[in-house]
């Protein structure tokens, strides 16, 4: 059992007393990484599943990500922006029909079994496409894993698949979970979905609900002399304003996500021993979007589209409801993605009188009361931002005539609402892009999505040449020419406006300055820490 013990004002003590002194150099200064202490670090949540071979999201990543690997993770610098985890190395047929992953050897479950081939195919076929809620799109035309030896495994499509997506899409959608434990009962039913087996640094040990996960290390992992960290502690404060308070009594020492407000990070950064840090988010990046429901008469109309879109002021909420930690959206995929963002697509400048001309053109005259049609706008309640963007659209809108009227729900409400009911007119999404069109941005436009599925077009919008261009670009294998393809889809979503691009943010990591090896990847919040560790 752990010793580890919740205060929120009492600064750990004891055995448990591993955070070190604001004097101590920062960590900017070349240090030899020390083994051994406990980390620990705040979460704003605790995720129903963390098994992330299912649920692809970074809630379950934050934890789970340093108990279940991958085959690949992404890297500032290895080749085509990865580094080896599971797999050290992967291969894509001419034809598109298959991909061929060697993995790495002497590799152990948690519980002492062997990770083999059977592992990868299991998970792939069982888990990543029939039920991961990312991989059902991404492994859609995979139809065998052949295992010719236990350190190889070879993906069979029935379509030609773009290598391109696969190898992009493997940091996030390709969690390995153990074949021996899953191949009994039904999946989303196992008790690993909420104590999770894995290969990585750190094993699961507890949870306390409403108070930590803690994680221990790994003394059989494959890395060499990896983990440093002994433990891992997810301690839970669900209220973000605490993370500031906790960081400065030297209760935590990391909060990742942007757990500390974008209001207190000016004066964090003041203090002794704790540093603000927005590298290691690059793989992660939300985007802001306005939802629109195109089955209401009002928003089917292309000039009313634009004249919301014209009615925001980007800047304005960049330097408002962002404090300036984000940057203006022009599209579908963000300004910080080199491989596939164009700035050649159609923008609308904030012009509030070109907006009201473009709704009078639509035939919707203002009444006496100066008001033209009503909305109903669901705000996302999982950041400040999203639920503060909602109160500025609905001024936005005021001031053009239209009334839209608030609704605040929490999470569950909101993705039943908005995905499954189909109940509102306009919804404030934050969709992730992640490093690739087809991973969990084309769905947010493409028709034909059943209802239900969170983060997807539930609006209703079908068009059949962007259907078309979505299907061609997934069947393409030139990456060339497949990134020519999502240029065009961004013109595309630009000029139709089957959603409202409006700003695109990473998040912000606070530290004490004890931690080293902090954001050394572009998805280092849910990579697997194991060469992060404590000084002193």
């Amino acid at each position: 059992m752990s010793d580890f013990t919740i205060s929120r004002r009492t600064v750990l003590t004891g055995s448990v007393l591993l955070l070190t002194s604001t004097a101590l150099p920062t960590i900017g200064l070349a240090q030899t990484p020390k083994k051994g202490g406990r980390l620990v670090v705040a979460a704003d949540s605790e995720p129903r599943n963390l098994n992330p071979a299912i649920v692809a999201s970074n809630g379950v990543f934050f934890i789970s990500s340093k108990i279940v690997e991958t085959l690949a993770e992404a890297s500032f610098e290895g080749k085509d922006g990865l580094d080896p985890r599971l797999a050290i190395g992967w291969e894509g047929a001419a034809d598109g029909l298959s991909v061929t992953f060697k993995l790495r050897e002497g590799v152990k479950w948690h519980d002492g079994k062997p990770f083999t081939s059977a592992d990868v195919a299991f998970s792939a076929l069982q888990i990543w496409k029939p039920l991961q809620n990312l991989g059902r799109t991404v492994f859609k035309d995979l139809e065998a894993v052949d295992t010719p030896d236990e350190l190889t495994a070879v993906f069979k499509f029935a379509k030609p698949t773009p290598f391109q997506l696969i190898r992009n899409a493997l940091p996030a959608l390709s969690s390995v979970v153990p074949k021996h434990i899953y191949e009994t009962g039904k999946i989303e039913e196992n008790p690993a979905n909420n104590a999770p087996v894995g290969t990585g640094p750190f094993k699961f040990a507890e949870h306390k609900s409403g108070e930590y996960y803690r994680l221990e290390k790994n003394a059989d992992y494959w890395g060499k002399d990896q983990p440093y960290l002994d433990e891992i502690i997810y301690q839970v404060l669900p209220d973000r304003t605490s993370a500031a308070s906790a960081l400065e009594a030297e209760e935590i020492q990391l909060a990742a996500f942007s757990a500390v407000p974008l209001a207190d990070l000016d004066r964090i950064s003041k203090v002794p021993g704790l540093k603000v840090i927005t590298k290691g988010y690059e793989g992660l990046t939300y985007q802001l979007v306005v939802e629109i429901n195109h089955r209401r008469k009002e928003l089917a109309d292309l000039k009313v589209r634009q004249a919301i879109a014209h009615a925001i002021d980007k800047d304005f909420v960049v330097k408002t409801v962002f404090l300036g930690y984000a940057a203006t959206a022009t599209g579908p995929v963000p300004k910080n993605d080199p491989q596939f963002y164009t700035a050649d697509v159609p923008t609308y400048d904030f012009d509030v009188a070109k907006a009201n001309a473009l709704l009078d053109e639509a035939g919707y005259s203002k009444g006496d009361d100066g008001k033209r049609f009503s909305l109903k706008l669901l705000p996302a309640p999982y950041f400040n931002e999203t639920k503060q963007f909602g109160d500025y659209l609905r001024q936005a809108l005021a001031a053009i005539g239209i009334d839209a009227q608030l609704v605040n729900n929490d999470s569950a409400a909101h993705i039943k609402a908005v995905y499954t009911d189909h109940a509102f007119d306009l919804a404030v999404g934050p969709p992730v892009f992640r490093g690739d069109p087809a991973i969990s941005t084309t769905i947010l436009v493409q028709s034909g999505i059943p209802d239900g599925v969170p983060f997807s077009n539930q609006g209703g919008y079908k068009n059949d040449e962007l259907d078309a261009l979505i299907a061609k670009a997934s069947e393409t294998l030139d990456p060339a020419a497949r990134t020519e393809l999502y240029k065009e889809f961004q013109k595309k979503v630009a000029a139709d406006l089957p959603l409202i691009n409006v700003a695109e943010w990473n998040f912000i990591s606070v530290i004490r300055d004890t931690v080293g090896n902090v954001a050394n990847n572009p998805r280092w919040a849910v990579s697997n820490w194991a060469d992060t560790y404590l000084a002193g």
